[in-house]
């Protein structure tokens, strides 16, 4: 297979300073380096950008390493095997690894996983059967501790994560599922095309307000990829012994200073309420039953899924990157090369 002597990458050209500009990125081209033992060289078919990735390019510590200026970015990407020095590995294979935001990555064998094709459309594999819908599981069963008759509310609905949050809690026997989103359009995707029984337009009126009357009853769980005023609504939502799986907090993402938590935390005191952060790679344990179930209902159509796929290749990629960031995605937020 004929492989090039060089191709293209994306770095961080500058660390942004509230939301990211264009400015804050560069193409380069670079030599395709060669595999050594033990290692592959593949060409890169799909790339996700995702929320996360906006930490990472700040300074200073986190739960993982920031992006380096100067630097190629990373992040989950399929592709297909050009050259293997690696055991158990073909020319022609098709993986799953973490080296996107370039057109050829060198990778250890160790730190790649082989996907089918047959099975799945490859940008599955980045969304509702990867990371994305991991976390949604992950955070739904284990972490807010569902139990069928929950009422749930998920922020951020008809996002990569959201959407299948949402759906599960469904097909688990949720009470009610309420979801919140940016646009008319994505609010009615939800109720009419992901079974979801309410959703709102957070822009239209305060958070507040529209998730009383979507849930008249209160909430047992809130699923938060938000944080901000969604959060401050969930906790006025919740009924007794609610818990709150803390996802993330993109409305805050991009904000220069830190902002005030949230004002009324102290009903978390008398409404006994569980709120916790995590991360979806504390919780593989999980793995085999996610696949299991949330791959069994997306062979059978149960659980929908939507993408947004940006054409155009590596050099599409902050473009995309912006553009998740601002909402313009539904569902998972794709590259194409």
């Amino acid at each position: 297979m004929s492989v090039p002597k060089t191709a293209r990458e994306i770095r961080l050209a500058s660390r942004p300073t509230g939301f990211p500009t264009l400015d804050n990125f560069t193409l380069a081209e670079v030599e395709v380096p060669t595999p050594g033992d033990g290692q592959l060289l593949v060409r890169n078919a799909v790339m996700s950008v995702d929320p996360y990735m906006r930490g990472r390019m700040n300074a200073g510590k986190s739960y993982v390493a920031p992006f380096e200026v100067g630097r190629p970015l990373d992040g989950g990407a399929v592709g297909e095997v050009v050259v293997s020095n690696a055991e158990g590995f073909e020319v022609g294979d098709t993986v799953l690894h973490g080296l996107g935001w370039r057109e050829y990555a060198l990778l250890d064998a160790a730190h790649v996983k082989k996907v089918d094709p047959a099975k799945a459309p490859l940008g599955a594999y980045l969304g509702v059967l990867g990371m994305p819908g991991m976390t949604a599981y992950a955070g739904l069963v284990d972490v807010a501790d569902f139990k069928e008759g929950d009422a749930v509310f998920v922020s951020g609905a008809a996002g990569a994560v959201g959407q299948v949050a949402g759906q599960i809690a469904r097909l688990k026997g949720a009470s009610r599922v309420i979801g919140s989103a940016g646009t008319d359009a994505k609010v009615d995707y939800l109720v009419e095309e992901l079974g979801f029984d309410a959703a709102f337009n957070y822009r239209n009126a305060p958070v507040r307000e529209q998730l009383a009357k979507a849930a008249p009853d209160g909430i047992d769980v809130y699923f938060d990829n938000v944080g901000g005023e969604h959060l401050e609504a969930a906790l006025d939502a919740f009924n007794l012994n609610g818990r709150a799986a803390l996802c993330g907090a993109i409305s805050v993402y991009n904000d220069a200073e830190p902002q005030p938590g949230p004002r009324n935390l102290f009903l978390a005191v008398g409404k006994r309420l569980t709120l916790r952060g995590y991360m979806v790679a504390d919780h593989e344990h999980l793995r085999e039953q996610f696949v299991k179930e949330v791959g069994g209902w997306v062979a059978s159509g149960e659980l929908k899924y939507d993408e947004t796929v940006t054409e155009g290749g590596v050099a599409k990629a902050p473009e995309a990157f912006l553009g998740m960031l601002r909402g313009q995605n539904l569902g998972k937020a794709l590259v194409t090369f």
